[in-house]
């Protein structure tokens, strides 16, 4: 999977580029992306498929990642369900998660103040109803940790690289539910990862199902304290998991992604 920087006029410009080149495939995500104006988001080139500056000197994602971070949660963002989106930013992606299904809740935070401001006012600007009906809860937390109070969630997005996947958070996936995730060394390419859980006892290999999706490059999901890498998840460590379950397969696509 490669992209150019196609630049265009409007979001249903930029959709219809991600229709064609077979990047979104499900028309509820089309509708979704086409709902949420990027230009509310980024006051830079906010319709070129590229990652973009936001007004905070932070990253917004390029749209194709977003769209192919919808594409494999569809599945899980569906009527009465329940997301997190973990390290909001500039809230794009928490707005069009939300707009997949009306009856859909999610739950985006970051662990900088700054950046769950920002999400609150650029939402607010064009898609001020998600927060008013609370379709969409913004906070400030621990990237580690999640959000447990609200757990389980159908569908879990990180948008910041782990160097292992996150305990509370395999701990927080509904069964049934799925996460994505970049894992890997700060600095050089990651891995990013599809976690689906699949049942809520038994050995590791019998509760989560995990696969390799394509090379990505992020920046580093905060962590507070070191010692929660090796938590322990049905008596083997999320440290050696993700050893022995996540390393960058040589036919991993690459999409650069800062």
């Amino acid at each position: 999977m490669s992209f150019g920087r196609y630049s265009f006029n409007s979001q249903k410009e930029l959709v219809n580029y991600l229709v064609a080149m077979h990047i979104v495939k499900n028309e509820v995500v089309a509708k979704a992306l086409a709902a949420v104006d990027r230009a509310n988001f980024t006051p830079y080139e906010p319709y070129e498929d590229s990652p973009q500056p936001t007004q905070s000197g932070q990253t917004i994602s390029a749209p194709h990642m977003h769209a192919f971070a919808l594409e494999h949660l569809a599945q899980q963002l569906t009527n009465g369900k329940k997301a997190m989106d973990v390290g909001c930013g500039s809230g794009y992606l928490s707005a069009a998660m939300a707009r997949m299904n009306p009856n859909l809740k999610v739950f985006g935070y970051d662990t900088y103040p700054n950046l769950v401001s920002l999400s609150q006012a650029n939402i607010r600007k064009g898609d001020a109803d998600l927060l008013t009906n609370n379709r969409v809860v913004l906070s400030v937390g621990d990237g580690w940790k999640g959000l447990p109070d609200e757990a389980p969630f159908d569908a879990i997005h990180v948008g910041a690289a782990a160097s292992s996947i996150p305990p509370a958070l395999l701990e927080q996936l509904k069964v049934g539910g799925r996460m994505i995730v970049p894992v890997g060394p700060e600095g050089s390419y990651q891995t990013l990862i599809q976690v689906d859980r699949i049942s809520d006892i038994g050995t590791r290999d019998e509760m989560y199902k995990i696969t390799k999706l394509m090379d990505v490059a992020y920046v580093p999901l905060v962590k507070q304290k070191a010692s929660e890498k090796t938590e322990k998840i049905s008596g083997k460590t999320a440290e050696k998991m993700t050893e022995e379950d996540v390393k960058p397969s040589s036919s991993a696509e690459k999409v650069v992604e800062k």
